[in-house]
C-alpha cells in the first residue's frame, strides 16, 4: 500500500494571488481617479478660509483649514428635518458673493435640485442632536478641511490663514464631492494640486 503526496496547487495559488493583485490595483485605480475626475471637469469655487485655535496649527505635513460655509445659519436649511438625534449628511447649495467668495444659500437634509449659477457641496456626515432654534447653526466639514504641504512649509501658511489672507479655490463634483485645486495667499496661487 503506498501513501500518496499531494502537491500543492500551485497554479491555482498564483491565479488566486493574481487575481487579489488585479483587485487591489483596480480599487487604488478608481480612487485616484475619481479625485482626479473632480479636479479636472468639477466646477470651481472660491472659499475664503478662517482662523483655527492654535492648538491643532500643524500636525505632521498638513494644515488645518476651516471655512465660512462650515456654519450654517438655521434659517437657510430648508425642508423637512430629521425627527430626532442622529447621523446625518446635508447638501449646501453656494452661490458666488461680489467678491467672488462663495456663500450658503441654502440647505437641506434631502436632495437640493441644480440651480444656475450656483453649485451644490455635499457635507460629510455629522450627528445631528435634534431641533435647532432659528437663532443657531450647524458646524459641518466637507472633507476638504487638510491640505498637505511640504515638510516645513506650513507655517507661512498658517500665519497667512490667522491672517485672513488665505483662500482655497474647490473644485465640486456632480455628486456634491468636493476637492482642494489650490491654495491662495493674497490671491496668488501658493500650491496647485496634481491630477495624479
Amino acid at each position: 500500500m503506498t501513501v500518496e503526496t499531494r502537491k500543492p496547487n500551485t497554479m491555482r495559488y498564483l491565479a488566486i494571488a493574481l487575481g487579489l493583485t488585479v483587485l487591489q490595483t483596480a480599487v487604488l485605480g478608481w480612487m485616484i481617479e475619481s479625485r482626479a475626475g473632480i479636479l479636472r471637469s468639477g466646477e470651481e469655487i472660491l472659499l475664503k478660509t478662517m482662523p483655527v485655535d492654535p492648538r491643532d496649527l500643524l500636525r505632521g505635513d498638513y494644515v488645518i483649514l476651516a471655512y465660512d460655509v462650515s456654519t450654517i445659519p438655521a434659517t437657510l436649511i430648508t425642508g423637512d428635518r430629521p425627527d430626532g438625534p442622529g447621523w446625518q449628511v446635508m447638501q449646501v447649495r453656494l452661490k458666488p458673493g461680489v467678491d467672488g467668495l462663495w456663500t450658503v444659500a441654502e440647505a437641506s437634509f434631502g436632495a437640493l435640485a441644480p440651480e444656475e449659477g450656483s453649485v451644490v457641496l455635499q457635507t460629510q456626515r455629522f450627528y445631528y442632536y435634534g431641533a435647532v432654534d432659528a437663532g443657531d447653526s450647524l458646524r459641518v466639514d466637507y472633507g476638504i478641511e487638510r491640505f498637505y504641504v511640504p515638510e516645513g512649509e506650513g507655517h507661512e501658511i498658517e500665519t497667512g490663514r490667522n491672517a485672513g489672507e488665505v483662500t482655497v479655490v474647490v473644485r465640486v463634483g456632480k455628486a456634491g464631492r468636493g476637492q482642494i485645486r489650490e491654495l491662495r495667499m493674497d490671491g496668488t496661487a501658493l500650491y496647485q494640486e496634481p491630477l495624479y
